[in-house]
């Protein structure tokens, strides 16, 4: 196999380079009867599966940062925490894993950021209007194990 990107060592540029790869063969054997364009796109979408789980592991930092953060309710914390904590450590890993896409969380955080602040909003104690509208977390805090905020109703933890 041509690959000068590993499969084992960043499975996201690897699915970007075999679908490039597949598509270059295609134009070149046009009378076989492989569906290159199907398995290239395959491939793609498998690479996309990737990035869209970054995105859910950020949105849900930020989901419960901010129920941390907003929420008067003192019960849920510690979940939320945890949930923090394990969404954090699935994002690193994603990122260790494929680093051809350490550059992504940045050029999505508006996207996570919405998604976040929606589901947030699904616990009866935060109001939308209550959360800012752009997001108020630096990416090196929401990735940070030991950066938490401070509750707006004096609650710890």
């Amino acid at each position: 196999m041509d690959s000068r990107i590993g499969y084992d060592t960043d499975f996201y540029a690897w699915t970007q380079e075999q679908a490039r790869l597949l598509r270059e063969a295609a134009t070149e054997r046009s009378n076989s009867p492989i569906d290159w364009e199907h398995i290239a796109e395959e491939l793609d979408i498998m690479g996309g599966q990737v990035k869209d789980a970054i995105r859910s592991h950020l949105a849900t930092v930020i989901e419960h940062l901010l129920k941390l953060e907003y929420s008067p309710d003192p019960y849920p914390r510690r979940k939320w925490r945890i949930s923090v904590t394990k969404a954090r450590r699935h994002l690193e890993d994603k990122l260790e894993e494929h680093p051809s896409l350490q550059r992504w969380p940045a050029e999505i955080l508006g996207k996570a950021w919405l998604d976040g602040r929606d589901d947030a909003c699904q616990d009866d104690s935060i109001a939308i209007d209550a959360l800012p509208k752009d997001c108020p977390y630096a990416l090196e805090d929401l990735r940070d194990p030991d950066w938490w905020p401070v509750n707006r109703h004096g609650l710890e933890g």
